[in-house]
């Protein structure tokens, strides 16, 4: 379970630069991918912030993406594209989680 859940980006765009990267590194196993999409900031979209995790994701050298793997055992075998591939898509379900629904929770 992740602990940083449902944050809305004006929290996390606000966030001390330590605990986005921490909140970050939740989602992807990288100090270099959270500490990269962290600098980034202030995103002024779900899109932007998105797009900025996915393009750092794509820069990762291949001993990151290695390291990535390592972190999940089940992952053995598979070339480095469809890897990439499949770390993209584990990365966006986290990010969404971090977030929350776009437009924050409906008020109770």
């Amino acid at each position: 379970m992740m602990m940083h859940q449902g944050l809305g980006l004006d929290v996390f765009n606000d966030l001390p630069r330590h605990k986005a990267v921490h909140a970050l590194f939740e989602c992807c196993c990288s100090v270099t991918w959270a500490s990269h999409v962290a600098d980034g900031r202030a995103y002024g979209s779900y899109a932007e912030f998105f797009t900025r995790a996915d393009l750092e994701l794509g820069e990762l050298s291949d001993a990151d993406v290695d390291a990535l793997a390592s972190t999940c055992p089940s992952i053995t075998g598979v070339d480095a594209a469809m890897l990439r591939r499949e770390l993209a898509k584990v990365n966006r379900t986290r990010l969404s989680k971090l977030l929350g629904p776009e437009g924050g929770w409906p008020p109770y």
